[in-house]
This record gives C-alpha cells, sequence and structure tokens, in this order.
C-alpha cells in the first residue's frame, strides 16, 4: 500500500511557498545583482552595488596595517561572524530547517523523487520497484529531466561568477568561451549524476552545510525532533511504514534521534501519517517535538523494537 496526499496541510504549503521562492531566487539572485561574485571585477556584488574588503587604499600604498586590519574585521570579519552565529541559533533549535525549508538541492532531491516515483515505480535506483517500468522510456524521460535541471544548476552557478548579461547572449551564439564552456560541460555531468543516482546520498554525506547543521543539532538534546508515541504503536499495525517511504532522506522516523542524523524537519512523514491516521479520532501518532519532550526521543526503542511493535512488512 501507498499512500497519496489527496490534500495538501497548511505547513506543505507554506514550505512549498519557501523553497519555491528560494529556488527562484537561487536562479534569478546574480541575473537581478542580488548577489554573486564578479570574478571580472574581483569582488561581490550585493544588491546591485560593490562589496569589498575596503583594503583598496593599503593596497596603493596609502594608510597603515592598524587601519587596514580595523577595516578588515569591520567589512568582513564581524558580518560573517553574526551571519553565522544567527544561522547557528535557528539550527541548534530547529535541526536542519534550511534543507527542509529553502535549500534548492532539497527541493531538486523531492522533485525527482516524485518524478521517479511515477515512472519507475521506486524513489531511487537503490530501492525495489514497485512494479516493472514498461520500455525504456520512462528512464529517459527521468534522465533526460535530470540532465536538462543539471544545466540549468550549472549555468546558474556560472552566472554567480561571470557577468550573466554576457553569459545569455555567449551561450545564445554559443560563444561563451573555453573556460565557461569547460565549466558548463563538467559541471552539468557532474549534476547529472548527482540528481539521477545519488541526489539523497548526497544530502546525507556529501553536502558540508547540511553535516554543519546536523552536528550542531545533535549537540541539543532539546532540539525540534519527530517523536514517536510508542504507546500508541499497536496503531502502526495496518501502516506499511509509510511514514519511512514519504521521507526524502529515507530514514527510519520513528527511530531515535541519532538514527535521524540526517532529518531535514520537511514534515513529509507527518503528512503522511495525517493521512494513514485520519479515521482515527487520536490523530497520528509521530509528532514534533522539542525541549523535555525532546529529550525522550533518544531514550526511545531502537528501530528494531519499534519494528517488533508495529509488526512492520
Amino acid at each position: 500500500m501507498t499512500i497519496t496526499i489527496q490534500k495538501k496541510t497548511k505547513r506543505e504549503k507554506i514550505r512549498l511557498f519557501t523553497r519555491s521562492s528560494f529556488f527562484l531566487l537561487f536562479i534569478f539572485a546574480p541575473f537581478l545583482d542580488i548577489f554573486r561574485l564578479d570574478l571580472t571585477l574581483g569582488h561581490f556584488i550585493i544588491f546591485g552595488q560593490p562589496w569589498t574588503l575596503g583594503l583598496e587604499s593599503f593596497q596603493q600604498g596609502q594608510g597603515d596595517a592598524a587601519s587596514a586590519a580595523i577595516t578588515l574585521i569591520t567589512h568582513a570579519f564581524l558580518p560573517v561572524m553574526a551571519f553565522i552565529a544567527i544561522i547557528a541559533v535557528i539550527i541548534w533549535k530547529m535541526g536542519r530547517i534550511y534543507c527542509g525549508w529553502l535549500c534548492p538541492h532539497f527541493s531538486i532531491v523531492e522533485i525527482f523523487n516524485d518524478l521517479m516515483l511515477k515512472h519507475l515505480n521506486r524513489v531511487t535506483l537503490w530501492e525495489k520497484a514497485s512494479k516493472k517500468s514498461k520500455g525504456i522510456l520512462p528512464w529517459m524521460v527521468v534522465f533526460f529531466s535530470c540532465a536538462l535541471m543539471a544545466f540549468v544548476w550549472a549555468f546558474s552557478l556560472l552566472s554567480y561568477l561571470l557577468p550573466p548579461k554576457e553569459l545569455i547572449p555567449g551561450l545564445l551564439h554559443a560563444e561563451l568561451g573555453a573556460g565557461a564552456t569547460r565549466f558548463l560541460i563538467v559541471a552539468t555531468t557532474i549534476f547529472t549524476i548527482d540528481f539521477f543516482f545519488a541526489r539523497h546520498l548526497f544530502c546525507k554525506f556529501g553536502c558540508a552545510v547540511g553535516v554543519f547543521q546536523s552536528l550542531i543539532w545533535m549537540a541539543n538534546s532539546k532540539a525540534m525532533v519527530v517523536s514517536f508515541d510508542k504507546p500508541r504503536a499497536h496503531a502502526c499495525q495496518s501502516c506499511d511504514r509509510e511514514c519511512d517511504r514519504a521521507c526524502p532522506m529515507r530514514l527510519h522516523t520513528r527511530s531515535i534521534k541519532r538514527a535521524k542524523f540526517t532529518c531535514t524537519q520537511c514534515g513529509q512523514c507527518l503528512n503522511t501519517c495525517d493521512e494513514v491516521q485520519k479515521d482515527n479520532p487520536d490523530g497520528r501518532i509521530i509528532h514534533w517535538v522539542n525541549n523535555e519532550k525532546a529529550m525522550e526521543v533518544d531514550r526511545n526503542a531502537p528501530a528494531f523494537e519499534v519494528k517488533l511493535l508495529t509488526k512492520d512488512k
């Protein structure tokens, strides 16, 4: 049995809006001069204005080392540290919330999870298909969709480094130059492999930003986490691990926190449990919890015990 969410919850609608908006921002930010690093100018562009370290006068032999150090601290070190501190506090309390609610790559993970499930009857190539695909056409649809999105990503990343106004005419007239062309070919190939073969594995093991969030989140035993209502485990007997199947990261939703190291707080497991338990007056079996209740998650039943309790298939 596979559960299909017929109606999006308010939480899922908000998440769709946030991740779609951030994905569009990721694609169009350099074209709108919101943020990019212009290698031809040698500095960042932020909201249409140049952002430098303010060391031009020192490099020209004007001013002393002390003034240059103060400028470097105020223009770079303090803003960066303040940004990291604010982000760290959010992660400390809520976990990999960026991944599940904003990250462009995780949006791709979910898009191609759905596409692969529709055409290949599986979410990843490493899982057994519920039924055999008919012919090569479904494989071609998925593969070329991944390749097309990979090219979009590669071109978007290139636009963060080179002036976008020059890139578009160069692309249309096949006059990008050797360096830019090599970048597009290599990046498109890498992203195609990522999107088609290992997109969620990259989120788990290859993304430094994701691992950084997980480490901070794991250090806080009171941080927000999905909790399994163990006394009501019998209510899961009619469900074939649909919460686990819904997880884009392929995690055991009802297990202890340590087993959910890479949880992105996307809430897909909650949505699915809502659907499975829609006729249950007590509601779903899993919930987001924090503070004292979150501390109990690490003392919850290990995965194998949960399987025995719920008679998972």
